[in-house]
């Protein structure tokens, strides 16, 4: 089954429909809030505030929105100062406001979202939709033929049953004005990552450790185009 859409993305795709007039306050808080989560804007010297009370100061800041997911050795979306790059590398993922020069880290606890805001001082690096996109369709075409070439489906048959989907990728973002090419690429990245989390879940099943190697090797790679592509379909700056 697909992996589920980050909260960082989420949070960022209608964060972006909201400043562009596409989406009204409520609807956005509704789809934060969907889940049953509570979200709270945590500035850096500790100040708390609910996202609705926050969101009026931020979207005269803000002119878009987009996401990093992060990995040592990949900052996938991320920008600086260090501070900033260090705490979403923590968790995986955050969010940049564009134009504010503000970053978002979230914590979970509970159904409780804590975002935390930074100040962004550096450029980030961030793939354009179409090379990232681009990028993922040949991941995932020599994902399977590796995972085939080592038997993969032979020990986790639902495994070949993902891959079958990645040909045809849906989602319901249910996002006002998104772009009609955006969905069908977010599809395909949850979809790789699920695939990852299915292969990953049963390390023993590989007959030996350099198949093992093999295996965690292609997956890296997978991941890593999952990612971009996330990041790239989720970002405003990697769509203009």
């Amino acid at each position: 089954m697909p992996a589920d859409l980050p909260d960082s993305a989420l949070l960022a795709l209608w964060l972006d429909a909201w400043v562009r007039g596409a989406a009204a306050t409520d609807d956005l808080l509704d789809a934060l809030g969907e889940d049953g989560s509570v979200h709270t804007i945590v500035t850096e010297d500790g100040t708390a505030e609910p996202l609705a009370l926050a969101l009026g100061r931020l979207r005269r800041q803000t002119t878009g929105a987009g996401i990093a997911l992060a990995t040592p050795g990949d900052p996938a979306g991320i920008a600086g100062p260090r501070k900033f790059a260090d705490a979403v590398m923590e968790v995986g993922e955050g969010v940049v406001l564009l134009g504010s020069g503000l970053g978002l880290v979230p914590d979970w606890a509970g159904d409780e979202v804590t975002w935390t805001l930074h100040p962004i001082t550096l450029p980030r690096p961030v793939p354009m939709l179409p090379d990232a996109a681009r990028a993922l369709r040949v991941a995932l075409v020599e994902a399977a033929q590796a995972l085939a070439a080592l038997d993969v489906a032979r020990w986790r048959p639902e495994i070949a049953d993902e891959l079958v989907d990645l040909r045809r990728p849906r989602v319901d973002l249910a996002v006002p004005g998104i772009a009609p090419e955006i969905g069908p690429v977010i599809a395909q990245a949850l979809l790789s990552r699920g695939v990852i989390e299915l292969a990953l879940d049963d390390e023993g099943a590989a007959v030996d450790v350099a198949t093992m190697e093999q295996r965690r090797t292609v997956l890296r790679s997978l991941d890593q185009a999952a990612r971009h592509a996330l990041v790239a379909a989720c970002s405003a700056d990697a769509q203009r």
